[in-house]
């Protein structure tokens, strides 16, 4: 496990704590935190943050089509880092969490995740051990 910051640069710049988890999709996991600190222009997705990163991995053998609010997580066909708090435009409830295409699961945010709301297409995001 590695704890790590997510800083955002909004209106309402600040930091949230979360953690990495080695065990869920451990390849991912390994190249994410040797990558540390990423840094990176974010967009919306509905309720979903996704950045580009030089990171390179394919789908890990839990990938998950559905997601919990909060969950951080790789998503292969973009290079991307995701986070989730909400419906995103994939989603088939008001209650559903889904990706656009499977994810490899790789955290969770430990804060509320709704403060992701502020964030808006374009702006910065870093990720960095905590």
């Amino acid at each position: 496990m590695a704890k790590i910051k997510i800083k955002i640069y909004t209106q309402a710049t600040g930091y949230v704590e979360a953690e990495l988890f080695d065990d869920l999709s451990p390849k991912t996991f390994r190249k994410i935190v040797e990558s540390l600190p990423i840094e990176g222009v974010g967009y919306r997705w509905g309720d979903e943050i996704y950045f580009t990163t030089n990171i390179t991995q394919s789908l890990e053998e839990n990938a998950k089509e559905t997601v919990e609010k909060g969950t951080i997580a790789f998503w292969p066909p973009g290079s991307a880092i995701c986070i989730f708090w909400g419906p995103t435009p994939a989603s088939k409830t008001p209650s559903e969490i889904r990706p656009a295409s499977p994810v490899n699961i790789v955290g969770k945010v430990l804060g509320d995740p709704k403060i992701f709301s502020k964030f808006k297409s374009g702006d910065k995001i870093r990720i960095e051990k905590a």
